[in-house]
Formats: C-alpha cells, structure tokens, sequence
C-alpha cells in the first residue's frame, strides 16, 4: 500500500478573491511509515489532511491510495483531530464501536476489536465511562482507539496532542508511538511540534508558505526504539534545531512577501 499525491493543489475562494492554499505537492508515504509533516501557521498543513481523508477535494492533481483514487472519506483511512469529537451521550466502549457499526464484520470479531483496541490504549478499566468523566488525555486516547478499531491503511493525526499539558502530551506520543510499533499502521500526522516531529516520525515533511508547498522531506536517523530519553541525545537536539530553522527560514520568507504584497 503507498499513499500518493501527484501535483496535487487546492485554491479557495475568499471574498471573491482566488487564494492557492496548496501548490504542486508531490508526497509519497509507503506501508508502515510515520510521517509527520510540520511548518508554519498558514502552510496548509490541515488543508493537506483534508484532502487526504477525502473530506475536500483538490483543485488541481491526484490523490491515489494503493492506486485508487482518493474521492471521499472511506475506512481505508482513520482521522483524529485535535478535539476528539466523541459522542457525549455514548460510553467509551461505544464510541469505540462507533465506526464498526458501519462495516460488515461479524459480531464476535467486533467484540475482539473492541476489546484488543481498548487494552492497547489503555482504557479497559474506562470502557464503561462518559466522555464527561474522562481527562483530556484520556478523551484522546479513545478518538484514537476509534480510528483505530476500523484497522485503516491510513491513520491520520491533525494535530491530535495541541491542547494537552506538556506532561500528557509527552505521554501520548509514546502511547501513539508504541501503537504504531504494535500495529504497523501507516501513519500521517500533523503537527506544529518540530520536538514532536522528530521524536515521532522516521520522516518529517516540512511545508514552505504562501502557497503550501514540499520545502524539504527529511529521513529521521534515530533508532526505531525511542523513549523519551532520545530527545536528549546530540543527535537529536541537532536535527531538531535544523528543522526548526527551516520552518523559521520558511516563515520569515512568507512575511517578506507579505509585506512585499502591501
């Protein structure tokens, strides 16, 4: 399974002005990757899992998912906000179930998901509970295990951990990292975490500005075993900084031409 995009733009229409969001991207993600794309606020990094998770469509190129044209949402991928979006009224349990609901799979082996996907997240002991009782941490791990349940080709991340204190989000990424590892899903996400970026992926995709568009895909050269204690090796402090200047080199060049615009 690879995920493509060929050329792929998408332009929206502001005021009666045409605005190109995203311009000629070209991004190949193979079965089993981590990619985790970054850049500065206003690079189109959400437009571009947008159209992925066929909720827009582009303007201009092509989205294939194992050769098939991506044309709208489907199981095949898995989406988690920033937000978990779970249903208020619905247990843990069944907001998991939410998604089987919708496949045709035998009660037995939705009962299996169900379970196995609660015990990987952490929320067997939850299972029973209301969004309304659960921490943040917790509210994601179950959006997470939602996505999940389906077994998608794809999961894909907008920004899921942003609204977490430092000390949560550190745990979700070796929550996220450690599924990854057990479930071989192939993984797409997005953050503006260059930190994160790094400590997550085996790829980072950093986005230019105005418009959106592949400035750099950089190979992250780190042990495929991580804890939280790689994020203080040498090694890993010095690719950080280099990507966080490319995304600060970037951003900067989007402000000139800003201001070059007025």
């Amino acid at each position: 399974m690879t995920l493509q995009l060929k050329a792929v733009a998408k332009d929206y229409t502001v005021r009666g002005k045409t605005i190109r969001a995203l311009d000629g991207i070209d991004l190949d993600v193979a079965r089993g990757d981590f990619v985790c794309v970054v850049g500065a606020s206003g690079s189109g990094k959400s437009t571009l899992l947008s159209l992925i998770a066929g909720l827009t469509e582009p303007t201009e190129g092509l989205i294939t998912l194992d050769g098939d044209a991506v044309t709208g949402p489907g199981p095949d991928r898995g989406l988690v906000f920033q937000h978990g979006a779970l249903y208020p009224w619905r247990t843990v349990e069944s907001n998991v179930a939410f998604g089987l609901e919708l496949l045709s799979i035998d009660k037995a082996e939705r009962a299996r998901r169900i379970d196995w996907y609660l015990d990987e997240t952490g929320l067997g002991h939850l299972r029973k509970s209301l969004p309304k009782q659960l921490s943040g941490g917790q509210k994601q791990r179950v959006a997470i295990a939602r996505a999940l349940v389906c077994e998608p080709d794809v999961l894909l991340l907008d920004e899921p951990f942003g609204a977490l204190d430092v000390q949560t989000k550190e745990d979700m990424q070796v929550l996220i990292r450690r599924i990854w590892t057990d479930t071989h899903t192939t993984v797409l996400m997005v953050t503006h975490d260059v930190e994160e970026a790094v400590f997550l992926g085996g790829r980072v995709v950093v986005l230019a500005s105005d418009p959106g568009r592949v400035a750099a895909d950089i190979v992250v050269d780190l042990p495929a075993e991580r804890d939280l204690a790689v994020k203080r090796a040498p090694e890993f402090v010095s690719l950080r900084a280099s990507i966080e200047d490319l995304v600060r080199e970037q951003h900067r060049g989007h402000l000139g031409r800003s201001r070059g615009e007025r």
